[in-house]
């Protein structure tokens, strides 16, 4: 389906909720949100989020983790990346 054919077929169906103020407003949100996601590397899903939560658990159990003595340790490695 090209580009054009599916701006048409939304237009569509935006025509037929076109006077239910409830139904736009929950497409608005959607959309929103859908479009938040894609500017915005750092939204994540729950799942997401706990999954990032477990493997970061795995690591430092592994002993796979970075530590500092010291605040200007750590800048130095910050400024480092």
């Amino acid at each position: 389906m090209t580009t054009l054919q599916l701006n048409a077929q939304i237009q569509q169906s935006l025509d037929l909720i076109k006077d239910d103020a409830g139904m736009l407003q929950r497409v608005a949100n959607y959309l929103k949100r859908i479009t938040k996601k894609k500017d915005d590397p750092t939204l994540m899903s729950k799942e997401e989020f706990f999954a990032n939560v477990d493997e970061a658990l795995e690591q430092a159990e592994q002993g796979k983790v970075i530590t500092f003595s010291s605040k200007e340790e750590m800048n130095n490695w910050l400024n480092n990346l």
